[in-house]
């Protein structure tokens, strides 16, 4: 099988994008990239502590790469070169994501790794996002939500994904979060050794303003969920 490393989250997709890659590739390694200041994922908030232990239960190495705050698009791309080089070097030539179907995000992820020497690998790609998250159920993954938009709220942070989750969802959301509605926490499942112990902690919302990709101003409340070690 082909050598490969896999861009990790810790989340659903990744989860399941991992399960399927592992049946055709010879994967080498987890790479993730988490916060300098928080020790937490980028983007899903999850403690670096439970990132370990996730890898350590899959039985893969993982590979770090902490950025700071304010760190820009051009800096990013920068620090992504530099840790995963070494990888190409070795003879790596292909990395596995969990992307389903945004056709800018994948494009922007092929430019950036193809400048770096990795082919992107995209084992979800172009799946219905109602049959993934059946499939992934079906599968034995059991994940918590850790981060949802304020249209979910209360309601839908700090809960176990399951088919009451899912049909509780209002019209318009994805059910696998791809326009970024929800993150998730996996915590056991077929790539698990063993569950990740870990406990609900404190919930809370923050706001965000920023401008898109028009200038337009964007205002975003989101709610959080902090899983502390068991």
């Amino acid at each position: 099988m082909k050598r490969a490393l896999f861009q990790w989250s810790g989340g659903k997709d990744s989860s399941f994008a991992l399960f399927k890659a592992m049946k055709e590739w010879n994967i080498e390694g987890l790479f993730t990239s988490l916060s300098a200041e928080f020790k937490r994922i980028s983007m899903h908030g999850v403690r670096e502590e439970l990132l370990d232990l996730q890898a350590e239960s899959i039985g893969l190495p993982l590979h770090k790469m902490f950025l700071e705050e304010d760190a820009t698009h051009d800096t990013y791309d920068r620090e992504l070169a530099v840790h995963l080089k070494p990888f190409v070097n070795d003879g790596i030539k292909d990395l596995i994501l969990g992307d389903i179907y945004l056709e800018d995000l994948r494009k922007y992820r092929e430019d950036q790794m193809g400048a770096i020497g990795l082919t992107c690998n995209f084992p979800l790609w172009g799946g219905d996002t109602h049959q993934l998250f059946k499939d992934f159920v079906d599968a034995g993954f059991k994940a918590v939500t850790v981060a949802v938009n304020d249209e979910l709220g209360d309601k839908f942070i700090g809960r176990t994904l399951d088919m009451d989750f899912y049909n509780e969802l209002p019209d318009g959301v994805d059910p696998c979060g791809e326009k970024g509605e929800f993150h998730t926490f996996v915590y056991d499942g077929p790539i698990f050794s063993k569950p990740i112990p870990f406990k609900i902690g404190d919930k809370l919302v923050r706001e965000y303003n920023y401008k898109d990709a028009d200038g337009n101003h964007i205002h975003s409340k989101f709610h959080f969920c902090d899983l502390e070690m068991k």
